[in-house]
C-alpha cells in the first residue's frame, strides 16, 4: 500500500498511529505465516519476510522503539531480531501482557504510546490495552474483531511492514524515507 493511501485512513486511526512510540509484535503468524516446520533432524525453520524486517529497521531508524512478544521459544527468533538490531525481544512469554507491563513501565510509556500487532487469541489481552491494535488480514476472526486496524496483506507476507508503513505515514515521516531512498 503507498503511503498516501494511509492517508485515506479515519482520521482515529491516523491519530491512534501518531502517537505511537512502541510497535510490539507476535512471531508465529505475524512475523511468519504461522507454519511450524521442523527438518529432519529436529531443528524448527521460520521464514520471515525482507520487506517487514526492512519496516522494522526503518522504525528504530525514526525512534519508534520495536519489541517482539512471542510465546514460543525459537532460535531463529533470536538470530533474527539480532541481525535487525531489535533491543527488546521476549519470547517464551506465558503472560504476554505481564511482559507488556513490565515493559511500558521500563521504557516510562502510557498504553496510548503503544501498538501491538497480533493474529490469535494469546494476543488479546495486550491488543485490548494498547492504544492502537492491529490484526493481520489472516488474524483469527476474534482478534480481527477487537483490533483497530486490519492489514490487508497476511502474517508472514508483508504484513508487519505495513503495520510500519502507517506509523511512519500518521507520524509525518513517510515522505522523508521515501525522498531517502529515491
Amino acid at each position: 500500500m503507498p503511503y498516501s493511501h494511509y492517508n485515506d485512513l479515519p482520521a482515529g486511526i491516523r491519530e491512534r498511529a501518531a502517537q505511537v512510540k512502541l510497535a510490539m509484535f507476535d512471531v508465529d503468524g505475524v512475523l511468519t505465516d504461522g507454519r511450524l516446520l521442523y527438518a529432519d533432524d529436529g531443528r524448527e525453520l521460520k521464514a520471515f519476510h525482507v520487506h517487514d524486517g526492512f519496516g522494522l529497521k526503518r522504525l528504530m531508524a525514526n525512534g519508534i522503539e520495536v519489541a517482539i512478544i512471542t510465546a514460543r521459544m525459537s532460535h531463529m527468533v533470536t538470530e533474527r531480531t539480532a541481525e535487525l538490531g531489535i533491543a527488546h525481544v521476549y519470547q517464551d512469554q506465558t503472560s504476554k501482557l505481564a511482559c507488556y507491563e513490565q515493559l511500558i513501565h521500563a521504557l516510562k510509556l502510557a498504553p496510548g504510546q503503544c501498538c501491538y500487532c497480533g493474529d490469535d487469541l494469546p494476543d488479546l489481552a495486550v491488543m485490548r490495552r494498547v492504544g492502537l491494535a492491529v490484526a493481520v488480514a489472516n488474524a483469527h476472526p476474534w482478534v480481527r474483531d477487537h483490533a483497530h486496524w486490519r492489514t490487508q496483506l497476511r502474517g508472514g507476507e508483508g504484513a508487519v511492514r505495513e503495520v510500519c508503513d502507517l506509523l511512519l505515514a500518521a507520524q509525518g515521516k513517510a515522505q522523508t524515507e521515501l525522498e531517502q531512498f529515491s
